[in-house]
């Protein structure tokens, strides 16, 4: 391992330009177009979605947040968030498994602390158009990493693994109790292919019905010296992979929410006649839907203000690389659970209330139009949102930060 001078190096320095951004926004356009049609079958059959991310690899989106010295498209985390947000609107699950992707990926970043090395884990990612996943669930008992005299044996299960059954890497994190790592959190990425690793199938919930996020068991798995990306030091650059991924979460459920009212204008305008006790011919001209809709409208563009905001914040921070403190750490995660908050209820409600402008004939099967709540309930519970209310509270009154873990 190096000294910590390495360490405080970022590949996302600076801010993304107009160009840059309007790139990638076209680039993700294309991409969600193509994937649009197919999301409602996708959801009913529960499928796994291996031609999709084909298409990420090909269009080059997985390469974005790769540093062009190593062959990727060298972007900022602003622009990776807009490109979330649009494949999520087409299907949230693909735009789920695209943001853990980048996370998973800057685990080498975040806990690499050897500049070669780091710059090694990208070209051959970005040659090979990797996609990225991870099973690092922590309310799952901790997987076993045993020193075997050379390398390590991974055993244990792992719930919740979005992605993992159709990516190429998984990154996970285990703590030995002997050899060179002994009593440290080892974060490793090892190759979905390798022996031992078996993916249960066993992802079949309510929402994100597409996500691949089923259990991965593993048995006696190699982990080898290259496969080990970095440990973590309790650096508070290491640990603003929370807070961005509790950002991609509001991100996420925004553009649910956007899909949502987006498909809910369509139908309303496609709905013939009037309620018969107004006074319109019909039901796209009746305030009563205005008023609902343009409730709906303007609370998603208050969550939508405070996610762009908050994207371009996260950059300019993690831009800082080791330089991050403590303090700079917690003011973007507290900030992050108050958007977390109101997404979660703009959405849950969005999502519901749209019946109500849509009419009795939407809720017809073949709409799937409530797929967005589905996928919002769903994720929503990834972890109480209510703690996040406290969090909020909390600093508000007195200053007080939650201990960092892998929700905070």
């Amino acid at each position: 391992m190096t000294t910590s001078t390495t360490f405080l190096r970022s590949p996302w320095n600076g801010r993304a330009d107009d160009a840059e951004l309007e790139q990638w926004r076209q680039v993700a356009a294309r991409v969600a177009d193509q994937l649009a049609p197919g999301a409602l079958r996708r959801d009913r059959g529960n499928e796994l979605p291996v031609d999709e991310l084909t298409l990420l690899r090909s269009s080059g989106l997985v390469n974005l947040l790769v540093p062009e010295a190593a062959g990727g498209a060298g972007a900022h985390w602003e622009t990776a968030f807009h490109v979330i947000r649009t494949i999520a609107r087409a299907d949230a699950s693909i735009g789920q498994i695209l943001g853990y992707h980048y996370f998973n990926q800057a685990c080498v970043t975040f806990y690499g602390d050897d500049e070669d090395r780091r710059l090694e884990w990208y070209r051959v990612s970005a040659a090979n158009r990797w996609l990225w996943s991870d099973s690092f669930n922590p309310v799952d008992p901790d997987l076993t990493l045993t020193f075997d005299g050379s390398g390590h044996r991974l055993n244990g299960t792992k719930r919740f693994a979005t992605g993992a059954q159709v990516a190429d890497v998984i990154v996970a994190g285990a703590v030995p109790d002997s050899g060179p790592f002994a009593g440290r959190l080892v974060v490793f990425a090892v190759p979905n292919d390798r022996a031992g690793i078996e993916h249960l199938g066993d992802w079949d919930n309510l929402g994100y019905r597409a996500s691949a996020s089923s259990s991965v068991r593993y048995t006696d798995v190699a982990v080898e010296t290259a496969d080990v990306i970095g440990v973590d030091n309790d650096e508070p650059f290491s640990s603003m992979v929370t807070p961005g991924v509790q950002l991609l979460f509001g991100n996420i459920y925004l553009a649910i929410t956007q899909a949502a009212l987006a498909h809910a204008r369509t139908l309303t305008l496609a709905r013939p006649n009037a309620w018969f006790l107004s006074s319109v011919d019909r039901y796209a001209n009746d305030p009563v839907l205005h008023r609902v809709i343009g409730e709906l409208v303007a609370r998603t563009a208050a969550v939508e203000a405070l996610a762009d905001a908050l994207n371009r914040r996260f950059g300019d921070v993690v831009g800082r690389g080791g330089a991050v403190s403590a303090e700079d750490r917690a003011e973007i995660e507290v900030a992050v659970a108050a958007l977390k908050v109101v997404a979660t209820e703009v959405g849950l409600d969005a999502t519901s209330r749209i019946f109500e402008a849509t009419g009795a004939s939407s809720t017809a099967s073949r709409n799937g139009l409530d797929r967005y709540w589905r996928d919002i309930r769903t994720h929503s519970l990834h972890d109480p949102v209510e703690y996040k209310k406290i969090e909020v509270g909390a600093h508000y009154l007195t200053g007080a930060v939650q201990p960092v873990s892998l929700y905070t």
